[in-house]
């Protein structure tokens, strides 16, 4: 199993995430197509190969084809507006009314449950340290009809990718 694998990796100084990993896993919060979008569109933002490839292959056991393309489409999506929107912020006043310009498609018409993928870009978004995206899928996932408790498992699952990356590119750098 895949997680396993993730977590049998983990040196000892992670066994928190390691625990973490386990229980998320198991989350009775989310949907299973929900939880394993989120784990999914993590692992890739994480930027580990090691984590995705992992995630990935016991991901695709849980998600539907199409869903599995729009987890990536969130992080892909996210990696792109996280920048864009950020850059926005920190230029200030004078670049908000500034068209973005970028092709967003995705978004309209994701394959997969509006509130999904909404799910799955506020994750990405938190690993990505956009606060204007986060605010802004978080608004939409509530008005969806999510819980905050959804969107704070869901945030939950980002924090334990990013921070199981981190681990497993710490020890491959050993």
């Amino acid at each position: 199993m895949s997680i396993d694998n993730l977590k049998n990796s983990l040196p000892e100084y992670a066994k928190d995430l390691k625990l973490n990993l386990s229980s998320l896993s198991r989350s009775t919060e989310l949907t299973e197509q929900q939880l394993w979008g989120t784990m999914l569109a993590t692992a890739a933002a994480s930027k580990s190969a090691t984590v995705f490839s992992e995630i990935s292959d016991e991901a695709r056991g849980h998600l539907s084809d199409t869903a599995f393309d729009a987890a990536l489409g969130a992080a892909t999506i996210m990696g792109m507006n996280n920048v864009a929107y950020r850059a926005k912020s920190f230029l200030g006043n004078d670049y908000t009314q500034v068209k973005m310009g970028l092709r967003m498609n995705i978004i309209g018409n994701p394959g997969v449950e509006k509130a999904d993928f909404e799910l799955w870009s506020l994750a990405v978004s938190t690993i990505n340290g956009c606060h204007d995206c986060t605010a802004a899928h978080d608004a939409t996932v509530r008005k969806e009809g999510l819980t905050k408790e959804q969107v704070w498992e869901a945030v939950k699952v980002a924090a334990t990718m990013a921070g199981v990356a981190q681990a497993i590119e710490i020890e491959a750098a050993k």
